[in-house]
């Protein structure tokens, strides 16, 4: 059978949405769905993945758990998939959440960070396992979890941790010795230095796990460029990896209607550049090309203009600057410049510049000629 003609019979049988069908019907539906778009992602548009959203949350109150798992198994390892039923599913039992929650590259930092809050331990064990997990997740998890989530948290090569959090381990680890002997066999953390920055109440086991100074090849352990309790972030520069991950989860963002100036402040609040990138991509409706193209060519005009054009606020366009991942990181000069020329530019101007670019430029002319033209 072609994907068409399972297309077809999928969406002729959605007369189930209404209950008049029995629950074989509706369990078959909900698979068959999101086996199609789990065939299709990589081609759809946001109306069709809001449309398979839509239709998948409803079945997902129908359904039983057998068929809720098969469906987040299938949806766990997509790229793009649809945000809401993403999101209703990690936060089922664990037995349902549990692939997403290890695997979902749609789930966002805040998505797991008020799963980490509301969820049962389980749910934090799973999370603590995730290939990449920032500073704010790890966090998280040291204030809500039990130890089974702390220790499977530590024990995870790929977890970030500030210093702060690495001050919340070691006082936990006076209480615990499983968490402590983890702690211990961090060779990435500098406990040497760290020391005498955390206060004295986990002094005792912060001697201890000192001892694995001792322990490391001191040739070895100078060559530990990064600390991590003092790391800072380089916002400078873009990944693509990082860009996929990052825009994966504004689209999922978007499907749930929640991208929007507060979500950007987010973004500018903790560091997530390529989240802020991402999002002017899908804010603008553009192509998310041109945006990495603006970034890579430090076009500061391109961006004034556009956000200008959509009326945001200085603060929040002052912010958003600063944290784009740029190839260079912006001087101080070059931030002051930039509001300048934001404040200076009437919006009716920049939306008007903005719908040439749009209509000329995206398709057909570099971006230097048009802007030169306008």
């Amino acid at each position: 059978m072609t994907e068409l003609d399972e297309s077809h019979r999928a969406f002729a049988n959605f007369r189930v949405l209404n209950g008049d069908n029995n629950q074989m019907e509706r369990e078959q539906l909900f698979r068959t769905t999101a086996q199609l778009f789990s065939y299709v992602s990589d081609r759809c548009d946001d109306d069709q993945v809001a449309q398979y959203d839509e239709v998948l949350c409803q079945l997902a109150e129908l359904v039983e758990v057998e068929a809720r798992v098969h469906v987040a198994k299938l949806l766990a390892p997509l790229e793009r998939a649809p945000g809401t039923v993403i999101v209703k599913l990690a936060n089922d039992v664990i037995e349902v959440a549990r692939p997403l929650l290890e695997f979902s590259n749609v789930l966002s930092d805040d998505d797991l960070i008020d799963i980490i809050a509301k969820q049962t331990e389980d749910h934090r064990v799973a999370i603590a396992g995730r290939s990449m997990l920032t500073e704010r997740v790890g966090d998280a998890l040291v204030d809500h979890g039990k130890t089974a989530s702390v220790v499977r948290l530590v024990r995870n090569p790929k977890a970030e941790f500030d210093r702060a959090t690495l001050e919340k381990l070691v006082k936990r680890a006076t209480e615990d010795a499983e968490i402590a002997s983890d702690l211990r066999g961090r060779s990435d953390i500098d406990w040497k230095s760290l020391r005498g920055e955390i206060d004295q109440v986990a002094g005792k086991v912060l001697q201890t796990l000192g001892n694995i100074d001792r322990q490391v090849d001191p040739v070895a352990a100078g060559k530990i460029n990064t600390v991590v309790y003092n790391r800072i972030r380089n916002r400078a520069g873009f990944n693509a990896q990082e860009w996929k991950v990052a825009y994966n989860q504004v689209k999922g963002l978007a499907d749930r209607k929640q991208l929007d100036d507060r979500a950007l402040a987010r973004f500018a609040r903790f560091g997530y550049g390529h989240h802020a990138a991402a999002a002017l991509a899908v804010m603008l409706q553009v192509a998310p090309e041109i945006v990495v193209k603006w970034l890579a060519g430090q076009d500061y005009v391109a961006v004034i203009v556009a956000l200008r054009a959509t009326g945001m606020a200085p603060d929040l366009f002052g912010a958003i600057v600063a944290t784009l991942p740029w190839r260079d990181l912006p001087s101080d000069a070059d931030k002051k410049m930039v509001l300048s020329r934001f404040d200076a530019l009437d919006r009716d101007d920049a939306k008007h510049i903005f719908e040439l670019w749009r209509a000329h430029s995206f398709r057909k002319r570099a971006m230097g000629e048009d802007r030169q033209t306008a």
